[in-house]
């Protein structure tokens, strides 16, 4: 057992090591950014850097193996790797002190980064004049939201994460009286009406306007200016049997209606939501521009904050380079749409947004006092022995 450790050890130690994962990186940021042309951003950060292996595609298999390692896996190696060098090969001595600084913020950069990864999440809130939200919407994560409309008192919503539906997993909510059963999902899929195509294939759809829907699945996209269209077909099971199949989609902007045991649910498939303790009312957008041009020389959204508890209720103006920082997330102005009426704010909400600060803080002292010490030196150096005094 002790050699195995000693062994670990001398492993992670190793300089051999370092140099091959700083090879791995580079290799790794150069493919990714070649790769960005065809993914975009976001498909490259999940392909590349959020996932432990790079897979390829057997082709006429439908197999995929792992030919490269991911962000995950070297940052998980180069932490460690930093660490047990950094307490083995360092000694604490005053001369040292910029190194120490200097290793403590990589170390934290790496964590920083790995938890950025892991928490974050980047939604938009899409907002009229006039108009009050109390949610975000998530740029890529989708959810079945079943929202129960017999009390006219209040709506009561069961959401429901599509992995749940990507894996086929069956859902017995405990506030539904029945199952939800997938039958069929696609990541991306285009609907057209039936009657339109000329040789459609069967629907798996027996209630609803499904029957009614031709469903063609596509290639899933990561550029930024396409869209996938998440589709679904899922079947409600009650008690007494099937309440019947219907056919879900982003596509669709109506919800559809399900009626139970006296109960009526208005069902849809949306990007997935983040609701606040807070309510924000768009009171005013203003949109300049270059005189001349139509290029935008600001664009501000003044808001209305209201908290749930009663403690704020006052008025913001969020702008370019501005954010408003209010309940763990930041709302940055990103766009205007609908002959700026509509305002896009995006909404990032990262506990660990201090870390990167923190650790580049540290980095920037270290090397000043490991540069200010060597300077001191060179100019004792320079300076020479004091010449003594004739007699």
């Amino acid at each position: 057992m002790i050699a195995v450790l000693k062994a670990i050890v001398g492993f992670l130690n190793s300089l051999r090591l370092t140099v091959a994962l700083l090879i791995l990186s580079i290799l790794l940021i150069f493919a990714a950014t070649l790769d960005q042309v065809h993914l975009g951003i976001w498909g490259v950060q999940e392909k590349y850097f959020r996932s432990f292996f790079i897979y390829a595609q057997l082709k006429g298999t439908g197999l995929s193996i792992p030919i490269f390692p991911g962000g995950y896996l070297l940052a998980s190696l180069l932490l460690p790797n930093l660490l047990v060098a950094h307490f083995l090969r360092f000694k604490w001595s005053l001369k040292k002190t910029g190194i120490w600084f200097t290793h403590l913020g990589l170390i934290l950069l790496l964590i920083g980064q790995g938890l950025s990864g892991i928490l974050q999440k980047d939604n938009q809130v899409r907002i009229d004049v006039g108009e009050t939200r109390r949610y975000s919407e998530s740029f890529r994560e989708t959810e079945l939201a079943l929202v129960d409309i017999t009390n006219p008192e209040y709506d009561e919503v069961v959401a429901v994460p599509v992995s749940l539906l990507e894996s086929k997993t069956a859902v017995q909510h405990p506030k539904l009286p029945f199952r939800i059963v997938p039958v069929a999902y696609y990541p991306n899929a285009q609907l057209r009406p039936r009657s339109q195509m000329p040789n459609p294939l069967p629907s798996l759809a027996t209630a609803g306007v499904g029957p009614g829907v031709a469903v063609e699945p596509a290639p899933v996209t990561y550029k930024t200016d396409e869209t996938n269209f998440p589709t679904a077909y899922l079947e409600f099971v009650g008690s007494d049997g099937s309440l019947g199949t219907y056919l879900f989609s982003t596509m669709m902007v109506e919800p559809q209606e399900v009626t139970y045991q006296g109960h009526t649910w208005h069902v849809i498939l949306r990007a997935e939501r983040d609701y606040f303790p807070f309510t924000l009312t768009l009171k005013k957008f203003t949109h300049d521009i270059y005189p001349g041009t139509d290029i935008p020389k600001d664009f501000a959204s003044t808001i209305q904050l209201k908290s749930d508890d009663g403690r704020d209720d006052r008025e913001i103006r969020i702008f370019m380079n501005n954010p408003l920082r209010y309940g763990g997330r930041a709302f940055y102005q990103a766009g205007y749409a609908n002959n700026d009426q509509t305002s896009v704010l995006q909404v990032v909400s990262n506990p660990s947004w201090l870390v990167p600060y923190i650790s580049c803080a540290l980095i920037a002292l270290g090397l000043a006092i490991e540069f200010g010490m060597h300077l001191i030196g060179y100019f004792r150096r320079r300076a020479g022995p004091a010449a003594s005094p004739r007699p």
